[in-house]
C-alpha cells in the first residue's frame, strides 16, 4: 500500500505545500483523440456502400467467422432460398409431373409441416444428446444428408410413386427444419454470451433469409421452364450439401462425455421441462391467446393450390407463365419486408387486442381481391391481369406480415423462465399445426365443391368461404389479452414459480455451460 503524499493532499484542499515555490499552472493537455467508430462520420455514397461490409467484418471479428458462415448458409441458402424455390417448383411438380388434383395437393402439402411441428424434439436432441462430444455439428451433417438424399432421389428417379415422392419432399423440409433448430441454438448461445450483438445477429439472420427468398422466387420459374419441374428439384441438392460441409467446418469445442449420473439428470430435466410446459399451458393467460393464434390460422383455410392451378390454366385462367409465377412471389417477398417496416415504425406500440382486431379485419377484406380476380371483374374495370395480381399479392403479404408480427411478440411474452426456449418452440408448433389444419381444411372444401385441374367453376365460392371464416375469427378476439406490447402478460410470480428448470441443480447446469462453447 502506497504512502499518502502530503503535498498532494494539500493541493487537493487548495493550499500550496510548505517550503516549496508556487508552481506555474501546467499547460493544458492536448485534446484527446476521438474514440474509434465503426463507420466514417462523413456520409458519402462510398461510405454507405462499404458500411454493410464493415458491419459484417465487425461480426466476424466479435464472433467466430464460421458461425457467421453458418447463419448465411442456414438462413440464406437452406431456409430462404430452398423454401421459396421449393414452394414454386413443387407446385409445378404436383401439377405437371404427378398430375394430382389441387384438393389432393393441399392434403400432401400439409405433411410438409410435420418436421416443423417436431421442432421441440429436434431441440431436445441437440441439447441433451451429443454425438461424439458435439451437440451441433453432427445435426448439421444429419440435416444435410437427409436433404441431399431426398432431393437427389426425387430429381433423378422417373415415374416415382406418389407416396415415395411425398416422402422425399418431406425429407427436404425435415433437413431445413433440423438445420434451423440447430443454428437457432447457436444464435441463442451467442446472444447470451455477447448480449450487445443479439440484435445484430437477428438482423443478419433476417437479411440472409429475405435475400435468399428473393433469389429463390426470382429463379424458380426460370429453372422450371428450362429444366422442367422434376429437373429443377435437382437444384435443391446444393443447399443441404453445403450443410454437410458446415457441420465439419463450424467451430464447436468438444465436450467430454457426461457421466451416467449427469445423463440421468439431463433426462430428469427433460421431464421437469415437460411438466412445467403442461402447467404453463393450463394457465388461462397462456392457453387463451394460444388458442386464438391456432384458430386464426386454421380458420383461414388455404385455397393456394386451387388458385395456382387456375393461374396457370390456359383456358379458364389468365395462363401465367412459369417465370411470371416466380416473379409474383418475389414481389410478394419484397412486400413482406415492407410490412415489417410498417409494423416497426407505426404499430409496435398498439395494444395486442386492438392491433390484431384491425389486422384481422383488413386481412378478411383484402381477401375480396381474390374473388374479384377469379371472376375477372378486374378486366371490366380496365385493370390487366398481371398488374392486378401483383397489386393483390403485395396487399395480402403486407397485411399478413402486420398480422403475424404481434403474434410472434405475444408468443415470446407467454414463455416462462427456465423453459422459454422449449416453450417458444411449442408455441411455434401450435402455429405450424394451425397452418397444417388450414391446408387440409382448404383441400377438403376444394374437393367438396368439385374444384379440379380443369373445372374452376366454384373456385370463387371457396375463396368467399375463406373470407367469411376470416371475418368469423373476429368473434374470438376476446381470447387476446388487452395489454400493450411492452406490458406484462403473465404475472412475475407465476413466471418465477415455473422456472424450476433454471433453478434446480445449478452445478449440473454450470457443468453443461462450461462444456458447450460455440
Amino acid at each position: 500500500m502506497e504512502e499518502e503524499n502530503p503535498s498532494e493532499t494539500l493541493q487537493l484542499i487548495g493550499k500550496p505545500p510548505p517550503n516549496q515555490p508556487k508552481k506555474q499552472p501546467p499547460s493544458p493537455p492536448p485534446p484527446p483523440h476521438p474514440p474509434p467508430t465503426l463507420y466514417p462520420t462523413k456520409t458519402t455514397p462510398f461510405t454507405l456502400l462499404i458500411q454493410p461490409f464493415q458491419w459484417l467484418q465487425m461480426l466476424c471479428k466479435q464472433l467466430n467467422p464460421t458461425f457467421i458462415l453458418g447463419i448465411a448458409l442456414v438462413y440464406g441458402l437452406s431456409q430462404g432460398f430452398s423454401n421459396s424455390f421449393f414452394k414454386v417448383v413443387t407446385d409445378f411438380y404436383w401439377k405437371d409431373v404427378q398430375k394430382v388434383q389441387p384438393s389432393v395437393v393441399q392434403l400432401y402439402i400439409g405433411f410438409y409441416y410435420i418436421p416443423w411441428i417436431m421442432k421441440p424434439v429436434w431441440g431436445l436432441l441437440t441439447d441433451v444428446f451429443p454425438v461424439m462430444g458435439y451437440r451441433r455439428r453432427p445435426y448439421f451433417v444429419a440435416a444435410g444428408v437427409i436433404g441431399t438424399v431426398s432431393a437427389a432421389v426425387v430429381a433423378i428417379s422417373g415415374n416415382l410413386p406418389v407416396a415415395v415422392a411425398l416422402g422425399c419432399l418431406i425429407g427436404i423440409t425435415a433437413g431445413v427444419a433440423i438445420a434451423d433448430v440447430t443454428i437457432d441454438a447457436c444464435i441463442a448461445r451467442n446472444s447470451i454470451e455477447i448480449r450487445s450483438l443479439a440484435a445484430d445477429m437477428q438482423s443478419f439472420s433476417g437479411f440472409c433469409s429475405s435475400a435468399g427468398a428473393l433469389l429463390g422466387y426470382s429463379t424458380s420459374g426460370f429453372f422450371v421452364h428450362h429444366l422442367g419441374a422434376q429437373g429443377a428439384l435437382g437444384i435443391l441438392v446444393a443447399p443441404p450439401a453445403m450443410l454437410v460441409v458446415l457441420g465439419f467446418v463450424i467451430y464447436e469445442s468438444r465436450a467430454p462425455n457426461l457421466a451416467s449420473n449427469n445423463k440421468r439428470k439431463a433426462m430428469e430435466k427433460v421431464d421437469i421441462a415437460i411438466r412445467d410446459m403442461y402447467r404453463t399451458i393450463r394457465c388461462p393467460q397462456v392457453w387463451k391467446p394460444s388458442l386464438y393464434m391456432y384458430l386464426s390460422l386454421a380458420l383461414s383455410i388455404s385455397t393456394h393450390e386451387g388458385q395456382f392451378y387456375w393461374y396457370t390454366d390456359p383456358k379458364a385462367g389468365p395462363a401465367f407463365s412459369q417465370e411470371f409465377v416466380g416473379m409474383i412471389y418475389a414481389v410478394g417477398a419484397l412486400a413482406s419486408i415492407l410490412g415489417i417496416l410498417i409494423y416497426h415504425k407505426t404499430l409496435k406500440d398498439c395494444p395486442f387486442r386492438t392491433l390484431l382486431f384491425f389486422a384481422q379485419l383488413i386481412y378478411a377484406i383484402s381477401g375480396i381481391l381474390d374473388v374479384i380476380f377469379i371472376l375477372r371483374w378486374n378486366l371490366a374495370l380496365g385493370v390487366p391481369d398481371y398488374l392486378f395480381v401483383v397489386m393483390e399479392e403485395c396487399i395480402s403479404r403486407v397485411v399478413a406480415r402486420v398480422r403475424w408480427m404481434p403474434m410472434i411478440i405475444l408468443s415470446t411474452k407467454l414463455c416462462p423462465l427456465g423453459i422459454e426456449g422449449t416453450f417458444f418452440a411449442l408455441l411455434m408448433c401450435i402455429d405450424s399445426l394451425g397452418s397444417l389444419s388450414s391446408k387440409w381444411a382448404g383441400g377438403m372444401v376444394l374437393h367438396l365443391l368439385h374444384v379440379t385441374r380443369s373445372d374452376f367453376t366454384n373456385l370463387w365460392l371457396v375463396v368467399l368461404i375463406r373470407n367469411i371464416l376470416r371475418l368469423a375469427t373476429l368473434g374470438l378476439i376476446f381470447l387476446v389479452p388487452n395489454v400493450g406490447q411492452s406490458d406484462e402478460v403473465i404475472s412475475s410470480d407465476f413466471l418465477n414459480d415455473t422456472s424450476s428448470v433454471s433453478e434446480e441443480d445449478d452445478e449440473f447446469q454450470t457443468c453443461l455451460n462450461e462444456n458447450i462453447e460455440l
